[in-house]
């Protein structure tokens, strides 16, 4: 694809914010035209806004050091003038964000989302490329309802069920996933914070994350979801129960997952499916997309968060210890990278898939 996109981030102050800056920096299609964040950040460059509030491994781009931060909410109508789409992943109460991507939307500037309060507005697609790439089919609807031509928002998932229900999403078809019961231990980074900014951290599992254990019990249900008429109704089955816990790590969520089939397959049948499953996101080679998206460790002490969170670029899915459980059919490890595949990376390649179906022209 030749075309060029004009794209903004709107929070871009912030840790998911500063993870699109380098991811988008050397893009191929797409180009940083605006970045915008509070009142408080606005004015400044954006060198200066973030100040000691840079938390990447890498250094500033060059491309935004001097970029002068815009008002996120004071220049809505402005930003959308400037940019084809914009990346969203502001830190505001959640009817204040559903408000204000609605206000992008109508403004004719498609949203991609990396926050939740439009997760399960019924006519917003919620899409991980390879899984459900399907689901954009509701713009359309969308558009309808709030009187665009151009605008409109789709969503990620939640972060920390990317690392488990791509390994279980393909078995499905074939097998019938049944009951699922996981248990997240996720890194810090997916609180926006480091272990300078978070020291009860180190040495420290706390056993609680606010409102992580119905995200990953609900969300899925949307994944699996059909559209029927103007919105995307969520499956019943599978049926998902979860205990997410933080852990000491930086990057990267692991989930140990147990699963009942309908089908019960045999643990060659499973490997298969794994090694041999593509998603429309590597179909149509999206940059962002990972060339083997879901990879099996035979170790048994893999995979690991240190070893393989950044495997493809950290937009790869790793699988381990796949073995028979005595209560459930099976039980496997998976880790993804939070603030790639799982955040930022994630909406990149949601936004790839748009624009190769046409919905940012």
């Amino acid at each position: 694809m030749e075309k060029k996109y004009n794209v903004g981030v709107i929070g871009a102050t912030g840790m998911v914010g500063q993870r699109f800056l380098t991811l988008l920096a050397n893009h191929p299609w797409f180009h940083v035209a605006a970045v915008a964040a509070s009142p408080r950040s606005a004015g400044k460059p954006y060198a200066e806004a973030v100040g000691k509030k840079w938390c990447m491994d890498v250094d500033i781009p060059e491309n935004v050091k001097d970029m002068i931060v815009m008002d996120a909410t004071g220049d809505v109508e402005k930003i959308a003038g400037m940019v084809d789409f914009v990346f969203c992943a502001v830190d505001m109460k959640k009817d204040e964000i559903k408000a204000l991507e609605e206000r992008y939307a109508k403004a004719e500037c498609p949203v991609v989302s990396n926050n939740s309060a439009h997760r399960h507005t019924p006519d917003v697609p919620m899409v991980i490329p390879e899984l459900n790439a399907d689901h954009i089919n509701i713009i359309p609807s969308q558009r309808k309802r709030l009187g665009t031509k151009r605008g409109f928002i789709a969503v990620k998932s939640n972060c920390s069920l990317q690392s488990y229900v791509p390994a279980l999403y393909p078995l499905d078809a074939k097998f019938g996933v049944k009951d699922v019961l996981v248990c997240t231990y996720q890194a810090i980074s997916g609180a926006g914070k480091t272990f300078e900014t978070w020291p009860e951290m180190v040495d420290n599992v706390i056993p609680y994350i606010g409102g992580e254990e119905e995200k990953s019990e609900l969300e899925p249900l949307k994944i699996w979801g059909k559209i029927e008429g103007d919105e995307i109704v969520p499956a019943t089955s599978p049926k998902f129960t979860a205990q997410c816990l933080r852990v000491p790590v930086s990057n990267g969520h692991m989930g140990a997952v147990f699963v009942r089939f309908e089908n019960k397959p045999s643990k060659e049948e499973i490997l298969e499916v794994w090694k041999t499953f593509r998603g429309t996101a590597q179909e149509l080679e999206l940059p962002s997309a990972p060339k083997q998206f879901l990879n099996y460790f035979v170790e048994n002490n893999m995979p690991q968060t240190k070893l393989n969170r950044m495997l493809e670029g950290g937009m790869a899915i790793s699988i381990g210890r796949l073995r028979e459980d005595t209560q459930y059919d099976y039980k496997f490890v998976c880790l993804s990278h939070n603030t790639l595949r799982g955040a930022a990376g994630g909406a990149v390649l949601l936004a790839e898939l748009l624009c190769a179906k046409g919905y940012m022209d």
